[in-house]
């Protein structure tokens, strides 16, 4: 599995000085899915402008989470065969993006499956990495272990910029400002092959979605070749849709319920996080894990079974993992409102206590409440609270030392 570490030492070769891309090429394609113009340039003879432009492309289609924005995608075997998807790239690669032929049977593909309303750009990379050697300390020896040669390729929605006024310097007022056709950031992309543990795993890719909720499944099968995978964000959906879907109809506030499985999952993923000593990522979310959190959430059980039976089909062969299907700024917000509320309920009770007509009020800790005794000291009823002398004391709301 790909690790953030992999994708990290990739992108820090993007810069001037380190950067080796051989060649570069694309196509750019109208809102008709005509092919308007190719390049075609040797990377390191661009101007300085350009160049520093294509770079930032590059490593946007390198960026995000792993497992949401960035995916690791597997050939089924089929593609391995002659013929197939991946042997099509290993032939790309082997050209160093010199072969028109291959170069258009790439574009045409991303054209026939690629499902976008507008104009885009296709930016294909070519790059060998020779990776140094490292030690178990993560010193660095000059030498080679292998060399790592990859396509690095970007699809870039291409939008009219702003209308506007601007400056006209040929009349010298200020007019209309001219629009103009504006490359954006990458909206899909993908590096092939991977790079796993420093060096090159051929039987899968390493797809860039920049929409987390629409890994374009479509287009990965289709014009990839890739067995379709789920961002977190779109396992998350998926679960929520599912989970509310069979709740709504029977529990009025289906919203708080789901606050509440959240927290009853999470609660599963800390425990097994402290005693197993596993992490979070590591712990896959069950059919059983699924029936336990719904059932201490106190659901029908025959809602249970439903939920059940639908969550293992729906993800039979890739269930997620367990920390995918929370959401965080939900709980976050969840135990926001919490606490506001019993900072509330303790006002209420201050205020209830200051207004019973009692002489002496008293507000201690739980713990604290238990050492308290009375005594009768010459002959008057004195309350005794034992106290250690990094206790900090406090009367009528003023700080007080003894």
């Amino acid at each position: 599995m790909i690790q953030k570490k992999d994708i990290l030492e990739l992108k820090k070769r993007l810069k001037k000085e380190g950067c080796t891309f051989t060649r570069m090429c694309g196509c750019y394609v109208n809102a008709k899915r005509e092919k308007v113009v190719n390049i075609g340039e040797t990377f390191l003879n661009l101007d300085d402008e350009e160049f520093y432009k294509y770079l930032e492309i590059a490593k946007k289609a390198l960026s995000g989470n792993i497992g949401n924005n960035m995916l690791q995608l597997y050939f089924p075997k089929e593609e391995e065969e002659l013929g197939g998807k991946q042997q099509f790239l290993m032939g790309l690669r082997e050209s160093r993006l010199k072969n028109d032929a291959l170069l258009d049977h790439l574009y045409d593909m991303i054209i026939e499956h690629y499902d976008y309303v507008g104009n885009y750009l296709i930016l294909i990379f070519h790059d060998a990495y020779d990776v140094i050697t490292k030690t178990n300390d993560d010193l660095k020896i000059d030498e080679s272990e292998e060399v790592y040669e990859y396509l690095l390729c970007a699809i870039c929605p291409v939008c009219l910029s702003k209308p506007g006024l601007g400056y006209r310097e040929e009349e010298n007022r200020i007019g209309v400002r001219i629009q103009d056709w504006v490359v954006g950031t990458p909206d899909v992309g993908f590096l092939f092959p991977s790079f796993e543990e420093r060096s090159s795993d051929i039987h899968s890719l390493t797809y860039y979605v920049k929409d987390a909720s629409d890994s374009h499944a479509e287009f990965i099968e289709n014009a990839l070749g890739c067995s379709a995978k789920r961002t977190a964000t779109e396992e998350k959906q998926t679960f929520h849709s599912m989970v509310k879907a069979a709740i709504a109809p029977i529990i009025e506030e289906s919203d708080k319920v789901m606050i509440e499985i959240q927290e009853n999952l999470n609660t599963i993923i800390e425990t097994k996080e402290e005693f197993a000593c596993v992490e979070p990522e590591e712990i896959i979310l069950t059919p059983e894990i699924v029936e336990e959190i719904l059932t201490q959430s106190e659901i029908p059980d025959a809602t249970v079974a439903n939920i059940k039976e639908r969550f293992t089909e729906e993800f039979q062969d890739a269930p997620p993992a367990a920390i995918n299907v929370i959401d965080e700024k939900a709980l976050e917000k969840s135990a926001k409102e919490k606490r506001q509320l019993e900072l509330v309920q303790k006002v209420e009770t201050l205020e209830k206590a200051l207004n019973s007509g009692s002489d002496v009020v008293l507000r201690v800790a739980p713990e604290k409440a238990e050492e308290i005794t009375s005594q009768y000291i010459d002959g008057k009823k004195c309350i005794i609270i034992p106290v250690t002398d990094d206790e900090q004391i406090t009367i009528n709301g003023i700080d007080t030392e003894f």
